[in-house]
């Protein structure tokens, strides 16, 4: 309920009007309570008829009661001239235009004039035969008993206040308006009635003591909303000499770090606070820093927000933390695909390694790949680590294989043991795949890739022999070096011959 609009550089004459603007916004029944009169079927019998004149008197709309009052007068034939002089008073009631070419002092002596022609009616007893008329008149001449008469329809100590000042003193100056504030407060409350905490408020912007405004708010509401934004549109004013606090940062900004914080602990609202951080210049990205990281990952999609609000502020550790607590969890999961991705885009080399190896392991056990869509389109991801280009390239061969484009799938093979790109430890795993191109009818491997894979073949059996592998295990490993001894000579016979022919 608080609008300053400047009101400390308005002249006098111009405080009041602006007084006149914030009542009638925030007491607007009146037009609602208006329309239902006049919309009636016989307006001026209408139970409420008075207290919108009245009403509207109070709000100094003159215009608007005459317009109400003329249902009544034309009711009443007899009494038709005091309706007249009431509205003769009412319409030429002085209201002093800034934007004019009438002075100030023009202005107070008009006015003057005019109240004296109120008081004398009131001496003479003009309206003494409708008593709603003799009330309306003594309104006009500032009655004060007569005011707090309607209370009921003013409501509001501050309604009072500036009805008060517009028919006792409307050339009103800033300095001097919390002297007003202050009496009318006590002469609408009463001695027994103690200030709720919106009127020491009031009492505060009446006095144009900003600071005290943003301190009392931030006592009497339960939240940081109103004073965070009053401050900052105070601040956007310049309006508000803001002073550095003992850290460093200023009363605005403070403020709103605050609702911000406040804002991060909602389930849904959590994302409006980064908008509020990323307009405080000092403190606002390490509280979002903060924040951010206690923000529950709940899910995927969630995740997917907070990250891309890091991501677009290049806040690389939140990124990169945010991105491997998701995969640890989708590797709980056993969701390797989706590890995978959240690795990548954390760009952390030694998780990429750990699924990796848990890819391949996969394959070992099931004799297939899973997520053949992300294998298949790693790109130059799959330089983040050693193992995971493995990776890369060893779906690579699978799927040149599957494509029948032997050679290519020979080649590439070949590649991953001779530049140690395969860990020894899946050497036999690889060779054992090259057992199917070595049989086929067509010659695939040439001369020098059979000697070459006869190299990898016998480096790995001149290798420690493993002591924990079972007699069984051992008869597997012997049956599977013979096979691919004998499949490597057949090979080599062949492409010796073949080699050979194509040179004849």
């Amino acid at each position: 309920q608080l609008e300053l609009k400047g009101v400390t550089k308005s002249p006098a004459g111009s405080l009041l009007l602006q007084l006149l603007d914030w009542v009638r916004l925030h007491k607007s029944d009146v037009d609602a309570k208006a329309r239902e009169v006049l919309q009636s079927d016989s307006p001026a019998q209408h139970q409420s008829y008075w207290d919108v004149v009245i009403s509207l008197v109070l709000q100094g709309r003159t215009d608007e009661a005459r317009q109400v009052l003329s249902k009544q007068a034309s009711l009443r034939a007899e009494s038709s001239s005091v309706f007249k002089r009431m509205d003769g008073l009412l319409q030429t009631m002085p209201i002093f235009n800034p934007t004019g070419t009438q002075t100030l002092t023009e202005f107070e002596v008009k006015w003057r004039h005019w109240h004296e022609e109120c008081d004398r009616c009131l001496q003479d007893n003009t309206f003494a035969s409708n008593r709603h008329l003799e009330t309306i008149c003594k309104i006009l001449v500032g009655d004060e008993d007569t005011l707090l008469e309607q209370k009921e329809l003013l409501s509001t100590w501050y309604h009072f206040l500036v009805t008060r000042l517009l028919f006792t003193h409307p050339t009103i100056k800033p300095p001097d308006l919390h002297y007003y504030a202050q009496s009318s407060m006590n002469m609408f409350l009463g001695p027994r009635a103690s200030p709720e905490p919106l009127d020491i408020i009031l009492l505060s912007a009446f006095e144009f003591d900003l600071h005290q405004v943003i301190k009392d708010c931030s006592i009497a509401l339960n939240n940081w909303w109103f004073v965070a934004h009053l401050t900052d549109l105070l601040d956007h004013c310049k309006l508000l000499q803001s002073h550095n606090l003992h850290f460093g940062s200023n009363l605005r900004e403070f403020l709103v770090l605050e609702y911000a914080s406040g804002l991060f602990t909602h389930h849904s609202l959590w994302q409006l606070a980064v908008d509020y951080f990323d307009h405080c210049p000092e403190f606002g990205r390490v509280y979002l820093e903060l924040q951010i990281e206690r923000v529950p990952l709940d899910t995927e999609r969630k995740a997917i927000k907070v990250l891309r609000i890091c991501e677009d502020r290049q806040m690389s550790e939140q990124v990169r933390s945010i991105c491997k607590i998701m995969a640890k969890r989708a590797l709980r999961n056993n969701r390797l695909g989706s590890a995978l991705s959240w690795t990548i885009r954390a760009k952390d080399a030694a998780f990429a390694t750990l699924i990796s190896e848990r890819f391949l392991q996969d394959y070992s056990n099931k004799g297939s790949f899973t997520d053949l869509d992300l294998l298949d389109n790693l790109g130059p991801a799959m330089l983040l680590s050693d193992s995971l280009t493995f990776l890369g390239k060893y779906r690579e061969f699978h799927r040149l294989y599957g494509e029948k484009r032997f050679s290519e799938a020979a080649r590439l093979l070949l590649s991953l043991m001779t530049a140690k790109i395969a860990p020894r430890s899946l050497w036999m795993t690889l060779l054992t795949d090259a057992l199917p191109l070595l049989e086929q009818k067509e010659v695939i491997f040439s001369v020098d890739q059979t000697y070459e894979l006869m190299s990898c073949l016998e480096e790995l059996n001149s290798g420690t022999k493993h002591s924990n592998l079972t007699d069984q295990d051992e008869d597997i490993e012997s049956t599977k070096t013979e096979l691919l001894r004998l499949a490597l000579a057949r090979n080599l016979t062949m492409a010796i011959v073949k080699e050979g022919t194509i040179e004849t």
